[in-house]
């Protein structure tokens, strides 16, 4: 074999190798297809967007859009509990095919997955005893505060609030909740879903919204460049949000219509 044919059959393997693993790298939707079932992270200690029942079911507006999801796709939904911390990672190491946990888009995030249309409301905020001042973050310093390493409300925090504030992390949320709730901290940072649903059932704690972090809408993760899954999520959540799908799920969950979502 000459040089030249040598370098041409080098060149075309390298270019069949390049286009099996373009192929590999967006098949995702495929594989889901050719299963029929979609694996889905989800929240199980963050209501009402993910929890469980007494028969231990998971519940939640998250779970509902998992389920939803997999109905327009034709397919089964396996639901694949994760916490604040994993989620992500479940995504990129091909545990999960989507995260639908309450995940909240930022530039840190898309460096590493792509994100659908936001599908439900969110916002993240600072809450205290009723009775504390808390008229701005400067307010904090000093102060001891309950959050769940890695969530949203960790990181805005930590944008905002004094130097000195205290942090006491958690690696879930209830483990955050139940620190606030035993007086182990004098404030605690998580959303507002979560807030109400902790003061609901724990009334003597006499907490209020005292400062707001950040409205963050949740997305569905998707794994970078799967074109073809983001594609087809994107039109669900389109119908969805058309037809007032996204409107009641939202109503029923959260109390108030999911109204004017980002795309």
């Amino acid at each position: 074999m000459t040089l030249s044919k040598r370098h041409l059959t080098l060149g075309l393997a390298s270019l069949a190798l390049f286009t099996c693993l373009g192929a590999h790298a967006q098949n995702a939707l495929d594989n889901v297809m050719k299963s029929r079932t979609i694996k889905i992270a989800v929240p199980t200690d963050y209501p009402p967007y993910g929890s469980v029942d007494r028969n231990m079911t998971p519940q939640g507006l998250d779970i509902e859009m998992a389920q939803l999801i997999a109905t327009k796709l034709g397919v089964k939904v396996e639901l694949v509990p994760v916490t604040s911390a994993n989620r992500i990672p479940y995504l990129q190491t091909k545990k999960a095919d989507l995260v639908i946990s309450t995940l909240g888009k930022n530039a840190e995030r898309e460096k590493v997955i792509d994100f659908s249309s936001a599908y439900a409301p969110f916002f993240q905020a600072v809450y205290a005893a009723k009775s504390m001042k808390l008229a701005s973050f400067a307010d904090m310093a000093g102060k001891t505060v309950a959050v769940t390493r890695g969530a949203m409300e960790d990181q805005e925090l930590n944008k905002v609030a004094p130097p000195n504030v205290d942090y006491r992390r958690f690696e879930d949320n209830n483990a955050t909740i139940a620190a606030f709730v035993a007086g182990q901290t004098q404030t605690i940072a998580t959303s507002a879903a979560v807030a109400g649903d902790m003061l609901a059932k724990n009334p003597k704690v006499s907490a209020e919204f005292k400062l707001l972090l950040k409205d963050s809408p949740c997305f569905v993760g998707i794994a970078k460049n799967e074109t073809a899954l983001k594609a087809k999520v994107n039109e669900i959540i389109a119908a969805a949000k058309k037809d007032g799908t996204l409107d009641k799920m939202s109503v029923k969950w959260l109390g108030k219509a999911a109204g004017d979502l980002p795309v």
